[in-house]
Formats: C-alpha cells, sequence, structure tokens
C-alpha cells in the first residue's frame, strides 16, 4: 500500500439502528470521488453527509484521515454512536435498563409491540431515541415492565405482592402481550370480589364519619362489618339494615336512631352502648353482649326491638323502659336488674329467661312464653293483668 492510500473502516448507521461496516481505500483521489463512494454505500446525499471520528470529533477536511481509521458515517449534524446488529438488546424504560434477547422479545409473542420493534420482518420500529450508552429509550414505568419482560423469558407472570396487577395489565395491553392479559384480568377481578366480601375496618368507618354530619344518614345497608372494632364511636342515625355485624364490638358506642332492621350482631359486644330509638326489627342478636346499654328516650320515644332474636343474650343491668319486645326470642337471655317499666314483652319468648331483680311494673307481658323464666327479687311484683291476653 503506498503512503497516499489509506485503508479506512467506514461505519454507516441504517434505518433501525443497525450498522454496517465497510473497509474502502482512501488515495490521493478528489474528496468528490470519496463522497461518491460514501453515497453509494450509506445511500445518503452526498450534501448530508457527515462523518465523525470515534471521538466524537466531525471530518471537515479528508486530509486529516490516517490509515486504520473507523469513520462513522450519518445524516445528522449531532454525533450518535450506532449500535452494531447483535442478538442481545438493552432497553431504558423510565430510567431503568434491562438487557434481553431478541429471541426473548420477538419469538414470545410475535405480534406484541416489543416482538416488532426487532423483528426485521417487521421493518424495525425501534425507537429513535438512545441513551448515551446505546440502551434504546422506552417512556415507562419499569416496576410494571418488568413483570411483563419475565413472563417474555419464561412463561410465568411471577411479580411482587407490592406491585399492583392494574400496573401490569396497563403495560401488557401498551405492549400488547396479548397472552396474559386473560391471567392478569382474572387474578384482578378475584382480587375484587376479595376486596369487596371483606369486612370494613374501624378506618373505613371512621373515614365516612369525619366527612359527614352525625344528623344525616349514612348508609351502611348490608355491608360486611364482622368483627369490626367500632367501640365508643358515635354512630347514631347510620342505616345498618341488614348489615353484617357478627362479633363487632361495639362496647361503649353510640347507636342511638340506628336502624339496624334485620342486621346480624349475633356474638356483638355492645356493653354500654347508647341505643336510644334504635329500630331493630327482625334483627339477630344472639348470644349478643349488651350490659349496662341503655335503650330509655327522655322524650319517650320508644327502642323497637320487635321480633329481635336475643336468644342467650345479656343484658343485665340494662335501662330497657318502654322498648317494645314484642315476639322477641329471649330465651335463655340474661335479663337480671333491667328497667323494664312498661316495655313491650306481648307474645315474646322469654322461656328459662333470667328477670330476677327486673323492674317490670307495667310491662306488657300478655301471651308471652313464661316457662321456667326466673322472677326472683323483682322490684315489684307482676299483676295477673300483666300477663293474661
Amino acid at each position: 500500500m503506498s503512503e497516499k492510500t489509506r485503508s479506512i473502516t467506514l461505519i454507516s448507521s441504517e434505518i433501525g439502528g443497525r450498522s454496517s461496516e465497510t473497509q474502502i481505500l482512501l488515495s490521493s483521489g478528489s474528496p468528490e470521488d470519496f463522497y461518491e463512494k460514501i453515497h453509494k454505500i450509506s445511500n445518503i446525499p452526498k450534501e448530508k453527509i457527515h462523518l465523525y471520528l470515534e471521538d466524537g470529533t466531525e471530518i471537515k477536511t479528508i486530509d486529516f484521515l490516517r490509515n486504520g481509521d473507523k469513520v462513522f458515517v450519518t445524516d445528522k449534524d449531532r454525533f450518535i454512536k450506532p449500535i452494531f446488529t447483535s442478538d442481545w438488546v438493552t432497553l431504558n424504560v423510565g430510567g431503568k435498563c434491562f438487557t434481553t434477547s431478541k429471541k426473548t422479545l420477538i419469538m414470545s409473542e410475535p405480534e406484541s409491540m416489543l416482538a416488532r420493534m426487532f423483528s426485521e420482518e417487521n421493518g424495525f420500529l425501534i425507537p429513535s431515541s438512545i441513551d448515551k450508552n446505546g440502551a434504546y429509550l422506552i417512556d415507562r414505568s419499569p416496576k410494571y415492565f418488568e413483570p411483563i419482560l419475565n413472563y417474555l423469558r419464561c412463561g410465568q407472570l411471577i411479580y411482587d405482592k407490592n406491585v399492583n396487577p392494574e400496573g401490569i395489565l396497563a403495560e401488557a395491553r401498551f405492549f400488547g402481550i396479548e397472552s396474559v392479559i386473560p391471567t392478569l384480568e382474572l387474578s384482578l377481578n378475584s382480587t375484587r370480589e376479595s376486596r369487596d366480601k371483606a369486612p370494613l375496618t374501624r378506618r373505613d368507618v371512621i373515614n365516612s364519619l369525619i366527612r359527614s354530619s352525625y344528623a344525616s344518614e349514612l348508609r351502611y345497608q348490608g355491608v360486611n362489618l364482622a368483627g369490626s372494632d367500632l367501640s365508643k364511636l358515635d354512630l347514631r342515625f347510620i342505616n345498618f339494615k341488614y348489615a353484617n355485624m357478627q362479633g363487632c364490638n361495639l362496647v361503649g358506642a353510640n347507636l342511638s336512631w340506628c336502624c339496624l332492621e334485620r342486621a346480624d350482631l349475633s356474638c356483638a359486644i355492645l356493653d354500654n352502648a347508647q341505643l336510644v330509638g334504635i329500630r331493630c326489627l327482625r334483627a339477630t342478636m344472639e348470644g349478643a353482649s349488651m350490659r349496662n346499654c341503655n335503650f330509655k328516650d327522655p322524650s319517650g320515644q320508644s327502642a323497637n326491638l320487635e321480633g329481635v332474636n336475643l336468644k342467650g343474650a345479656c343484658l343485665e343491668d340494662s335501662d330497657m323502659g318502654g322498648v317494645n319486645m314484642r315476639i322477641a326470642n329471649c330465651k335463655n337471655a340474661n335479663l337480671k336488674n333491667c328497667d323494664l317499666r312498661a316495655a313491650v314483652l306481648a307474645g315474646a319468648d322469654l322461656e328459662n329467661c333470667d328477670l330476677s331483680g327486673s323492674d317490670l311494673h307495667e310491662a306488657n307481658l300478655r301471651g308471652a312464653n313464661l316457662k321456667n323464666a326466673a322472677f326472683e327479687l323483682m322490684l315489684t311484683p307482676l299483676h295477673m293483668s300483666q300477663t293474661i291476653r
């Protein structure tokens, strides 16, 4: 090779980030001949050709080129080092880099956006922007992209419990990973169903209370509050009709003027609760603890417990003056030392009920089942008219 002939490696960037290397000989010919060769190799118009060395220096004249130099050819007025075609690619997703094989992206889900980005058959839809390290920039969340990439690698959807599957589903739809979408939708539906069936917590109830006036009726109709701790809360005027409140802790709570019609409060704890004007028609309070509760309204409006199931419940020391417990089931209930003055117990089942020490003055017990009921140490004796129809 003569001193005036130099071997130059010409590197041209093609569509989609692919690059090709061509060895050309640079002789003492005119620059026009050299640019004509570059045009034929790169298909870049001669007037738009820009030449750069590896360090980013732009070549304005070919006289500075030396034997063995690598020259990058582009039609851009800034240097972008091209990425050579290989089986591995790096994706910069929202600032986090993922390196994977093209086979993973193309073969696992051939119709997806990721497959089309790197499949030669689809004409390369690779993002035009790359970072300084040559990774393809994708403006999506890496937290949700990672499970998608792992799914393409192994065919199984595995993700951390702290990752919201709704975010993964959004990514799957964005990238067109159709095969995983039904799995994610099924998982989300199951999660929603479980969440809907799960009982409300104390925090859920408090959040609704602080956003509303105590005088406005909150509707908790049919909701699940089983086992919730609602102790000492101001729950006045709330509609709990048909609500599941099994085992609920309502110690010291104010339930005045609440609607508990057909609600289930079996085994609930209501000790020291305020139950003024409460409506408990056909409610289930079997086995509930209701010691020292106050049902008595100073204005004279009675609490309505008609048809309530108080089987085995404990209402010891409660103030139940004027309460309506017509046809209530109080079998085996503890009503010791209760104030039941003028209470309506007509037709109630009081079998084995302990009414020792209670005040039943003017109470209506007509038609009640008093079999084996205990009336010891009563403040006032029962009058025959109170029990006979």
